[in-house]
């Protein structure tokens, strides 16, 4: 192979899937190949154009494969064919995704109760409540490696509300408050009690440190009024 072709070979670009995607595609019911073909049209995004040549040129496959797999995929409700009016108001055929997004997003709850049904906490429900939704999969991860940590869940609960107090309803958020514990030796909420405390007697001090002192030193006793 010349190195041009290598260029073209290269310049044909090339698509990620998700790991989670790959963990997950048997619960689908379809096998590796159709697999593969739904990552293909998920490049594309929700609503490309339906092109079962361009797929088959793209993939090197027979086009009666291609059809093949779009009617899998139909079947099995993770794709859907539809007429739609484009940005220049002509109507044209495209791949809906909606179908997938649903069952995978079902996946996803399915997976993360199964999870905290096997985890001996409530604090994941303590959170999903604060929240109003259910935690995703990676929050429920970060969950977990507090708890694997050690981090009581009566401390997490203190920086639920540290969160809530700022006005952030966020993971992350509350993940930093955690960490930023940690590093003041933080480990339990009379630890966090006592650094309030603190916190609040250094602000008192900062205030009087403030006030002008020309106001202070003034004698009033000897101030004539002339």
């Amino acid at each position: 192979m010349k190195g041009t072709q290598f260029m073209d070979v290269f310049k044909q670009g090339f698509f990620v899937i998700p790991l989670y995607f790959l963990q997950q595609y048997k619960k689908l019911k379809i096998n590796l190949e159709e697999f593969l073909f739904l990552m293909y049209l998920y490049q594309s995004g929700n609503k490309g154009p339906f092109n079962p040549a361009k797929y088959a040129e793209e993939l090197n496959i027979d086009s009666s494969k291609v059809m093949e797999y779009i009617g899998i995929l139909t079947d099995k409700k993770l794709i859907q064919v539809d007429v739609v009016k484009n940005d220049k108001g002509l109507m044209e055929e495209v791949v809906l995704l909606d179908g997938f997004y649903r069952k995978l997003s079902l996946l996803m709850v399915e997976d993360t109760n199964e999870k905290s049904a096997n985890y001996q906490s409530n604090i994941f429900e303590i959170i999903e409540k604060e929240f109003g939704r259910t935690l995703s999969p990676i929050e429920y991860e970060i969950i977990k490696a507090w708890l694997d940590n050690d981090i009581s869940e009566d401390l997490i609960k203190e920086a639920i509300k540290e969160a809530t107090f700022n006005g952030v309803s966020n993971l992350r958020y509350i993940d930093k408050i955690l960490y930023e514990w940690g590093k003041l030796g933080i480990e339990t909420v009379k630890d966090v009690e006592n650094h309030r405390k603190k916190r609040a007697q250094r602000k008192d001090e900062e205030a009087d440190s403030n006030i002008d002192l020309d106001i202070v030193d003034w004698d009033w006793f000897d101030d004539d009024d002339e």
